[in-house]
């Protein structure tokens, strides 16, 4: 038997270890890390706790930006929708790659863009390349990240 929280937060250490890595802008497994918190922990204090806390040990040492209220709050509504659900999918990732780019850009054209239709546009069409890494980090991750989890938990090898 595997105790279920310990293989949670050895994962997530994994995955915050792979944001200092060389890696596509966007390309990041913090989705995924989101996710798997909302099947991983019972308490939704922890929930929400790991995710920002990943993000925040990481972007110590990446750098912060003045976006980070829309980023970190992306991840928070990226683990009410993980708890909303009963269990993860590919309709799942995707809508949680959306959440991502939606709210985080709406953070970039706020603070950098001119505030209008057309600086709207203009920021959220540029955004597209990153919204592509973004949903392929998230597929990736997801796929290493929750497959294994819910493998393990299908086999009854996770301790409660």
């Amino acid at each position: 038997m595997i105790n279920k929280s310990l293989f949670v937060v050895s994962i997530i250490l994994f995955a915050v270890l792979t944001r200092f890595l060389p890696h596509p802008p966007n390309f990041t497994p913090i989705a995924a890390i989101a996710l798997l918190s909302s099947k991983g922990f019972n308490n939704r204090w922890i929930v929400f706790l790991i995710p920002i806390s990943s993000l925040l040990l990481s972007d110590l040492f990446l750098g912060l930006h003045a976006t980070i209220p829309f980023v970190y709050a992306s991840f928070v509504l990226i683990a009410l929708l993980g708890l909303s659900v009963k269990k993860m999918g590919l309709g799942i990732v995707l809508l949680s790659s959306t959440i991502f780019f939606l709210v985080s850009n709406f953070g970039v054209w706020f603070l950098h863009y001119p505030l209008s239709i057309e600086g709207f546009i203009q920021c959220y069409t540029l955004a597209l390349p990153f919204f592509i890494n973004t949903i392929l980090g998230d597929l990736v991750y997801c796929a290493l990240l929750i497959y294994p989890f819910y493998a393990l938990q299908k086999r009854n090898l996770l301790s409660f």
